[in-house]
């Protein structure tokens, strides 16, 4: 005998916006551009500037919940301003940053949520039946779904050929769906942003297309903008860093900044977190709990939910983490600038 189907609340439309039940929602509202700009509707245009922000900024959306209407209205609005600004950094960080909070509210809801959410999206998935028992698995997902929600997670788990899988169904955890369903989010939203012709827009809406995209150029730095290479290339570590990693894989212990600064470079050039864990896994303190809740809290998965930069070359070098600087080094200002120009400049040579 099948459940009953959830039926989504206004609360839910509000936390999960790119829901085709909000979609239908906004719909019925017949809203048109030219409303946006009233004052009648200032708030939803507010919240919506606000929500781009601080996908900038932070890499993340906050819910604000306790105004449903606003929260449901500007997912929206957020998505034409994010367009509107044709800035493929802002949009892919939009669509990010969006997933980025559905996965950690995903996360925590019932197993009849998650399915109604991944059935959102023509999912075809099951819970694990009660006869089965292989915890700590509690959903079948057809292999074709689940390959087009791993293409871009470069951790070794997510391979098929590691997967449980039975009967073209690979077996997940709750946090495993939630985790592929944010993808789903994102390339959702990414494609909802990639709109053929925007119409003309009010001045006073394309005043705040403005300023985010000077927010962006104020306050994200170019190697951020431009991008860092999708594949982690060790040989492109700057010297303090590699000095860093290895004395880690070794199990030399790492005072604070030391580790800190190690963490926040490697989660920022896409290492994923097995890996990063992985690799002080040999020190003699190892506590895979703990470690696993820093990563995840300096990659902005907890906590404030803010993505952690490594410091800058002049603070490493007060710290005594400097170490054999190269000519390159003397061109740059951030570990991460030597990475991006170092990984560049080889790109060019082949």
């Amino acid at each position: 005998m099948q459940a009953a189907a959830v039926k989504f609340t206004k609360n839910d439309l509000a936390k999960y916006p790119f829901l085709k039940d909000a979609a239908e929602y906004v719909r019925s509202l017949d809203l048109r551009i030219e409303d946006l700009a009233s004052p009648e509707f200032s708030q939803i245009l507010e919240r919506a500037k606000e929500r781009v922000e601080e996908a900038i900024l932070y890499a993340n959306v906050s819910r604000k919940l306790q105004n449903e209407e606003v929260e449901i209205l500007s997912f929206p609005t957020a998505i034409m301003l994010a367009a509107a600004t044709e800035n493929s950094f802002i949009k892919r960080r939009y669509a990010l940053a969006e997933a980025k909070q559905a996965y950690n509210d995903l996360k925590f809801e019932s197993r009849e949520k998650i399915l109604a959410v991944a059935k959102n999206f023509q999912w075809r998935i099951r819970p694990m039946d009660a006869d089965e028992h292989v915890a700590p698995y509690e959903f079948k997902l057809h292999f074709t779904d689940y390959l087009r929600n791993t293409v871009n997670l470069r951790d070794k788990k997510w391979k098929l050929v590691n997967r449980p899988l039975a009967y073209g169904n690979v077996y997940l955890t709750r946090n495993e769906t939630a985790r592929l369903l944010s993808e789903e989010v994102r390339r959702s939203i990414e494609k909802r942003l990639e709109v053929g012709e925007l119409p003309k827009l009010p001045q006073k809406i394309a005043n705040i297309v403005e300023m985010l995209k000077t927010l962006t150029l104020e306050k994200v730095s170019k190697t951020e903008i431009e991008g860092i290479p999708k594949t982690v290339k060790p040989e492109a570590f700057p010297p303090c860093i590699t000095a860093l990693y290895e004395a880690a894989k070794k199990g030399h212990h790492l005072p604070h900044v030391a580790r800190f600064t190690l963490t926040t470079f490697l989660v920022n050039i896409g290492m994923p977190t097995e890996n990063i864990i992985d690799v002080f896994r040999n020190t003699s303190d190892f506590n895979e709990r703990l470690t696993r809740y820093q990563v995840e809290h300096i990659a902005g998965e907890r906590g404030s939910r803010t993505r952690y930069k490594p410091p800058k070359c002049q603070t490493l070098q007060t710290h005594g983490i400097c170490t054999n600087p190269t000519e390159l080094c003397r061109t740059i200002r951030h570990p991460l600038g030597f990475y991006q120009k170092y990984s560049a400049q080889k790109s060019r040579k082949t």
